[in-house]
């Protein structure tokens, strides 16, 4: 494994700070639809906090900013559910990955077609009396969005939050005392 979590101290003001920045990023106005940093943060906070924390994430994300938006509503628990379910399996998946760009972007398409799926094939049919083909026709460019921002944060922004979030940097020691070597000519 590659790093031993039962050395690190699980830092829960660094988990509330990727919540409040996948918030933040969300509120940006005029920013392009499912083009968010869910996933992203998700993926290297499972895997160091673990399923319990991932599946937190995934559910309180959507949750702040429903309530925060005041778009509080029946879809607020299927994005939620499907986030929580997607942070579960990022724990199980990246519990024997290391944390690499391509680890993250091989789980980032699986879960956003899943959540995808999840939310835009049941929402609309089940509450807003759509179609199930107007439903899955009307997803397409909504899941292409979603799965462009997803790779492109897996591969760039996942690895940086993992190494500088997450990951306790080794200080480097300086020795106490540096021996001096002299020739003798």
């Amino acid at each position: 494994m590659e790093t031993d979590k039962k050395n690190y101290k699980k830092n829960y003001i660094k988990f509330s700070f990727g919540l409040i920045l996948s918030l933040l990023v969300r509120l940006i106005p005029w920013r392009a639809p499912n083009i968010e940093p869910i996933l992203a943060v998700a993926m290297p906070f499972s895997k160091y906090y673990g399923t319990l924390a991932g599946f937190s994430f995934g559910v309180l994300s959507v949750l702040f900013y429903d309530i925060v938006t005041g778009t509080l509503g029946v879809h607020t628990f299927f994005t939620a559910g499907a986030y929580g379910v997607i942070g579960i399996f990022a724990a199980l998946y990246f519990k024997k990955r290391e944390s690499t760009p391509w680890n993250y972007m091989r789980f980032a398409i699986p879960a956003t077609l899943f959540f995808d799926a999840a939310t835009g094939l049941t929402i609309g049919p089940l509450f807003m009396h759509q179609s199930f083909y107007a439903a899955f026709l009307g997803q397409i460019p909504f899941t292409a969005l979603h799965l462009l921002g997803n790779i492109s944060f897996a591969l760039i922004l996942s690895p940086a939050i993992y190494k500088f979030m997450v990951k306790k940097k080794k200080r480097k020691r300086l020795p106490e005392f540096i021996p001096l070597n002299h020739k003798i000519i």
